[in-house]
């Protein structure tokens, strides 16, 4: 028997061996890594990126991913801007691997009423799908007149109407849990 050829052999199963546990490591190191990993953050890894969001209600949006919040989401369409809540969406096609946590506390806390009430605000004039309808999902047109803390109050109008005591046909309350998708005409970038 050859003693260099044992030790060798014993030295190449150990480094083998050692090799194996630290791919072993990182490979359950990654697995923990993603495993942290939300929704908001892959999301926000996607930003510029044309995607297509599926809704449960069989809608489909593509669009450049303008925004990713605590909640929701806005994607660019050609000619309007649509925020979406992630509570509505089943899939989404496009996202990037890649991953960014928000940096900012008070990013984090803001959530969809805070959006809604940005929307409120400028008394933008609105497109909102709402699921939960025999058909599906219904639009309503109008304003956003108020924001509660689980629902808004939308003055209804006329598609294209501004929000005017003569226009407005009636009001209705909507409950955040119903809301499929939000869209608003694109504002020209400057």
């Amino acid at each position: 028997m050859r003693w260099d050829d044992l030790f060798t052999d014993l030295e190449g199963q150990l480094a083998a061996s050692g090799q194996l546990d630290l791919e072993a490591e990182i490979a359950e190191r990654a697995r923990l890594e993603a495993a942290a990993v939300e929704l908001a953050d892959r999301l926000r890894g996607s930003l510029g990126l044309r995607v297509r969001v599926h809704l449960a209600s069989g809608t489909v949006f593509e669009g450049v991913l303008s925004h990713a919040g605590s909640q929701a989401l806005v994607l660019n369409e050609a000619r309007h801007q649509v925020l979406i809540p992630y509570s509505a969406v089943v899939r989404y096609l496009g996202l990037s691997r890649l991953a960014i946590t928000e940096p900012s506390r008070v990013r984090q806390r803001l959530g969809l009423a805070s959006a809604l009430r940005g929307l409120a605000s400028d008394r933008t004039r609105l497109a909102v799908l709402t699921s939960g309808s025999a058909s599906g999902e219904a639009a309503l047109h109008g304003v956003i007149d108020r924001v509660g803390r689980d629902y808004l109050d939308l003055a209804l109008a006329e598609e294209g109407e501004d929000r005017r005591a003569a226009a407005v046909r009636g009001m209705a309350t909507i409950p955040f849990a119903a809301l499929s998708a939000l869209r608003s005409a694109r504002i020209a970038e400057a």
